[in-house]
């Protein structure tokens, strides 16, 4: 049974609702009784969707929006500190609480799964909801992606056990307690936040410090970065340590991983035990992914067997290699590829289920700090596209950088011999792509900006 909702929190009041973190506490603390509010910069599907649960959603930022008997106010890190709702709130002393804190409290007493890594967080967390859910554990998660719907990306749940992504990218992974942890992989990122690989390492020694004693830290084998946290950390803290991936020394080691068109079958070695199970999506990454999954639900006790059963019922999340449709015999799928590892690894697994089509990628970078320091990165990884179009950058929360634009990306791919050109309308996109793709090519529109909305414009200029 869930615990109740914190009394601070039975009127909470979101700034910037529609967001994927920020939509899944407050649908969490709706489906518990709580009188949601919130507002956020547009409408869209989610809003509809917390709607439907008798959530209030605004649309804009007014201090009006804010209700005289609002108990808290609930804050992402990408709230300004001018926004008008915040600066109601300090005005009346209304307490104002970080996503983070919301999060936190809902897991008080469950039993937490926390996702951390630089990559693959949405996936892992998205595969374990699937599978907990299919046992019959019921399960509540909080996603930064939706499963199948608008607003699927969090629920509350009758079960013990709550699933969430842990965000590292402004420490606020700090604030769980969970009783096992997945690390998939440590890079820098995040520039506006971490200057160096020595202040991510900290960071995450911190989140590995706040898993519950007794519990469990699965992390991965493979990744240089996530194996220096696992020999910092050896022997620190009342934790077992279990690695996967296909290292000689993992603890769970993945033996084979078989491309099966859009699917993967797995084999691990687990405990002495030699265990073969399907993967519902493709790529060698989404296959690690599931073997995280695994070696956590081992973790908490669960059934080996009936697990990776389980595991093979999770068919993907939007904006994670989504197949948005086909026209003319050209298929268009939606990639939140935005990191030049995410990028490199969805481009190899599209690759490798495409059977010889050509792979043309619309790309749109996200944030200015990224680029900045990872555009080379991004262009080289563009060059095991066939041909490339690169949309100017998707500022999000961040300010513009002198100099910093999509050019550093082009300039970078070409030196790589891409086939890649600028194109600073989106409007003109769905022409672009028209004019190049021919039956049978497979078309990526890839990263975390409003990239996404071109796939269905895309299908619908080809099918003219």
């Amino acid at each position: 049974m869930a615990p109740a909702v914190p009394t601070t929190m039975d009127r909470p009041h979101f700034i910037g609702i529609g967001g994927a973190g920020m939509s899944g506490i407050a649908k969490i603390l709706a489906q518990r009784g709580a009188r949601v509010a919130g507002s956020d910069a547009k409408e869209s599907a989610t809003a509809e969707a917390l709607r439907a649960l008798g959530a209030t959603v605004h649309i804009g930022h007014a201090a009006d929006h804010l209700a005289q008997d609002a108990t808290c106010v609930v804050v992402s890190s990408a709230i300004r500190a001018d926004n008008p709702e915040l600066a109601a709130a300090a005005e009346r002393g209304i307490p104002v609480v970080h996503r983070s804190d919301a999060l936190a409290a809902l897991m008080d007493g469950l039993r937490p799964i926390a996702v951390a890594g630089t990559h693959g967080k949405t996936t892992t967390t998205s595969m374990l909801a699937v599978s907990l859910d299919a046992l019959g554990l019921d399960p509540s998660y909080a996603i930064g992606g939706d499963l199948d719907a608008p607003g699927s990306n969090a629920r509350h749940g009758a079960g013990e056990i709550f699933v969430a992504e842990a965000d590292e990218s402004d420490r606020s992974f700090h604030k769980y307690a969970p009783e096992v942890a997945i690390i998939l992989n440590v890079e820098l990122d995040h520039h506006a936040n971490y200057a160096s690989m020595d202040e991510i390492y900290e960071s995450f020694d911190t989140f590995v410090g706040r898993i519950r004693p007794g519990g469990t830290l699965v992390v991965a084998a493979d990744q240089a970065g996530a194996r220096e946290l696992t020999e910092r950390v050896s022997g620190r803290y009342d934790i077992e340590v279990v690695t996967y991936g296909e290292a000689e020394d993992a603890d769970v080691r993945v033996l084979k991983v078989n491309p099966r068109g859009l699917t993967s079958e797995v084999t691990v070695l687990i405990d002495g035990k030699m265990l073969t199970f399907t993967v519902s999506v493709p790529g060698r990454h989404y296959a690690h992914n599931a073997v995280a999954a695994l070696a956590a639900g081992v973790a908490l006790g669960l059934p080996l067997h009936n697990l990776a059963s389980a595991l093979g019922k999770y068919t993907g999340v939007k904006r994670r290699l989504q197949l948005k449709g086909e026209a003319k015999g050209v298929q268009v799928i939606d990639s939140y590829a935005h990191h030049p590892t995410e990028m490199t690894a969805d481009l190899e697994a599209i690759r490798g289920a495409a059977d010889g089509a050509r792979i043309l990628v619309v790309f749109q970078p996200h944030l200015f700090s990224r680029t900045q320091e990872l555009g080379t990165e991004m262009g080289e990884a563009l060059a095991l596209a066939d041909s490339s179009v690169v949309l100017d950058i998707y500022p999000a929360r961040e300010d513009p950088l002198p100099g910093i634009t999509s050019t550093l990306i082009i300039d970078a791919a070409l030196a790589k011999g891409a086939d890649v050109r600028p194109e600073h309308d989106m409007a003109a996109v769905p022409d672009v792509i028209a004019g190049m793709a021919r039956p049978g090519d497979l078309v990526l529109t890839m990263g975390a900006g409003d990239v996404t909305d071109l796939g269905p414009r895309i299908l619908a200029r080809l099918e003219s």
